[in-house]
């Protein structure tokens, strides 16, 4: 029996007819060696084929098998740009032909530079210069070192993988231009992994913009197209973050409010609302839950699948920037909540994406997390590390935001987090810590720093790990701020006591102030505890109603008096009554009602009093901005202390956990004058009891906890006083 004899078109149409080319230049476009053959195509389907070239001549080209079609002879076609005219058995088409572009990467060097990569992975609308015109379209690079095929496929081809197959690039990189391709045009990508067995379809990994389900298509979408206006609040001059007055309001996107029909406002429409809000209420920043592409809309963003992506769920990436944009010109800070811990399985995403565990340990002792059930990105990894810092840095370049609050990052840190002690890996040192997830969140820190000096870092961080927010070249992980989590934890244990036990609790309330300065902290009352059975704040807070809501007031005065920056999860502001619900919207009706507007009022005063006075935020995160005036009175459930400005103003803080009022109190203050009234959070119009405070009170040399000089207080029941030292 004679062996079949298998020719090299033969060869090749088999695998182009599979979507598993992964050589197409060889044998597609114009031919640099073949002695017989100038041109050659292959279009699935297509009836008959003319190439024209610039000046206008015509040339058919020859069936070469069922989808194949050759030109031969002398004509070259090596230099000269020409198109395709297609004959299709549903009409006509002209297109200029893709494998005449080889020149698909300038500089591998900026594929490797965390800074660049972002404007040069993915779909890449670009413009390459052959015979005597430039030809604008869509350049696409995809990473799948292991991948023995990929194609890009979408409405322009039919989702056929077939008419685009890429080509394999140094570096595991896979690239093909395709000219005249425009915005929004939607695209995936198609995988054979190593044995050529087709993979689901991937969406780009850099994508920029995404269709929701059931396509998850990635869209090309053009970064320039958007005008800022936001000149101004870029130029702001430089300035150390850790004196600034910050008070962040934590946002669901999708749950804020909903508009008459029930539906999510989008970000034009929430930025209307939600920026004049903000401003009225005080704040300085909007921290977004994470608004990168995730599938399922319940895990509100935490596992995200477009890291390049603002979801559409919302609208377009230009709607997003007219967000920010929005923020900035009214003096409002964007902070993005950002997910490198680990990433979903959906099979459109980075799961198996070249069918490997490209971006995660296959083992799963290290690759998986158990909690969550989603992998953990493999930060050893040197495309993973670049991926992730790029993907950092993009945010602040192409949409203007003010910092990352990274998401989940103990979980990054301890190889032995949430497992037991037979499902991890030790590392190389024998130690639980993954040395690197901490080099990872070094370097994104230091490139973070230095392309944007005015931008912060914020680490939600749920352990006693060292120097979080210690410069890297001294040991840290060189995080701006830390979630102050172990703060949230002590004094809500404390709050949540009847007033009446709260005696037995006061070393409770204390003790955060013994780490209070071991890093730079954020006060943060998150969504993490109004989720999950856990209930509203409000819900909280022990006794009746009038209890309920004036403890709150206590509680959120005594927080806002505390060293650290502040964040509150929407609703905080209003005494949402009901714990968050991301299907709905947070409570406004309940604003008809004094309790709750009365709440309103006074976080909107105690933000402003946050930012008015330099003593209040100036030294939040430096021991000499804060002096314990009463700290062991557990028997009167009371707490005093001083905030102390750069240049020595201070102010008074002093709290009553018991709804028993407290006349003629007598605290010793360190120096004579005089003391005004700022804020009483008992104040009636807040709803509360509306009891006596003077507004002014002078000191008397009389002694008291150790001072010389004293003063006597009127506390409220169930109160924080807020006083300014006159001198």
């Amino acid at each position: 029996m004679d062996t079949l004899k298998v020719t090299r078109s033969d060869k090749e149409y088999m695998q182009l007819e599979r979507a598993a080319f992964s050589d197409p230049f060889s044998f597609l476009g114009p031919q640099y060696q073949s002695q017989d053959a100038a041109l050659r195509v292959y279009l699935p389907g297509a009836d008959h084929v003319v190439a024209i070239t610039e000046n206008g001549e015509r040339f058919t080209l020859g069936r070469e098998g069922d989808s194949g079609f050759i030109l031969e002879g002398d004509t070259d076609f090596t230099t000269a740009l020409y198109q395709l005219n297609v004959s299709w058995p549903q009409g006509e088409q002209t297109f200029y032909d893709p494998y005449q572009f080889h020149n698909l990467v300038q500089s591998y060097d900026a594929l490797k530079d965390p800074s660049q990569m972002h404007s040069e992975m993915g779909a890449q609308l670009i413009t390459l210069n052959r015979g005597s015109q430039p030809i604008s379209g869509v350049r696409f690079l995809i990473f799948a070192p292991h991948a023995a095929a990929v194609s890009v496929v979408g409405h322009f081809n039919a989702w056929d993988g077939r008419r685009h197959p890429m080509q394999r690039l140094d570096d595991g990189l896979w690239g093909l231009f395709v000219p005249e391709l425009e915005a929004d045009e939607l695209y995936k990508f198609e995988l054979k992994d190593s044995n050529g067995e087709g993979l689901p379809h991937k969406a780009d990994p850099w994508g920029y913009y995404s269709e929701q389900y059931p396509s998850f298509a990635s869209k090309v979408y053009d970064q320039s197209r958007y005008q800022w206006n936001d000149s101004q609040w870029q130029s702001r001059p430089v300035t150390p973050k850790h004196q600034q007055a910050l008070s962040f309001y934590e946002l669901h996107a999708g749950s804020w409010k909903l508009n008459e029909q029930g539906e999510f406002l989008n970000y034009r429409e929430l930025a209307d609302e939600l920026v004049p809000y903000l401003t009225e209420m005080g704040y300085t920043h909007v921290e977004l839950m994470p608004v990168s592409e995730h599938p399922f809309f319940g895990s509100w963003g935490y596992q995200p699948i477009g890291l390049f992506s603002p979801t559409s769920r919302y609208g377009s990436p230009d709607d997003f920037k007219y967000f920010v944009d929005k923020c900035h010109q009214a003096n409002l800070g964007v902070v993005l909540d950002w997910v490198p811990a680990h990433f979903p399985s959906d099979d459109h995403g980075l799961a198996d994406f070249d069918g490997t565990s490209l971006f995660n340990d296959p083992d799963p002792r290290r690759g998986w997390h158990q909690d969550w059930q989603s992998y953990i990105y493999d930060y050893g990894r040197d495309h993973v590390r670049r991926f992730l810092v790029s993907n950092a840095l993009f945010w602040f370049e192409h949409y203007h935001i003010d910092g990352l609050r990274v998401d989940a990052v103990a979980s990054m840190l301890y190889l032995d987090y949430s497992r037991e002690h037979d499902q991890w890996i030790p590392n190389h040192e024998g130690g639980n810590v993954n040395f690197d997830a901490a080099s990872l969140l070094r370097w994104m820190n230091e490139e973070v720093y230095r392309l944007y000096p005015n931008a912060m870092t914020i680490a939600e961080e749920s352990t006693a790990y060292p120097g979080v927010t210690k410069p890297t070249d001294m040991g840290g992980l060189g995080f701006g701020f830390k979630w102050n989590m172990g703060w949230m934890h002590d004094s809500l244990s404390y709050i949540k006591e009847e007033s009446v036990h709260r005696k037995y609790h006061h070393d409770t309330i204390t003790f955060p102030m013994v780490y209070a300065f071991s890093e730079n902290y954020v006060l943060s009352l998150s969504h993490d505890e109004v989720v999950y059975g856990k209930g509203s704040l409000l819900d909280k807070m022990p006794g009746d109603e009038w209890q309920k809501t004036a403890n709150l007031r206590a509680y959120m005065g005594y927080m806002y008096g505390q060293p650290g920056k502040k964040l509150n999860f929407m609703g905080a502001e209003i005494a949402q009554s009901a714990e968050w619900a991301h299907e709905g919207q947070l409570e406004w009706h309940w604003l008809q009602y004094p309790r709750h507007s009365g709440m309103q009022a006074l976080v909107k005063d105690l933000n402003h009093l946050y930012t008015s006075e330099p003593a209040m935020h100036e030294q939040d995160c430096d021991p000499a901005g804060f002096e314990w005036r009463v700290q062991d009175d557990a028997e009167n459930s009371i707490l005093a202390h001083e905030r102390i400005a750069l240049n020595g103003d201070k102010v008074l803080v002093v709290s009553n956990f018991t709804p028993v009022p407290r006349q003629g109190y007598t605290l010793g203050v360190p120096t004579a004058g005089e003391y005004e009234l700022l804020l009483n959070t008992d104040d009636s119009k807040y709803w509360g009891s509306g009891a006596e405070v003077k507004s002014v009170i002078k000191t008397e040399a009389v002694e008291a906890h150790g001072l010389e000089q004293s003063i006597s207080l009127d506390l409220p029941p169930l109160s924080t006083v807020f006083m300014r030292y006159k001198g």
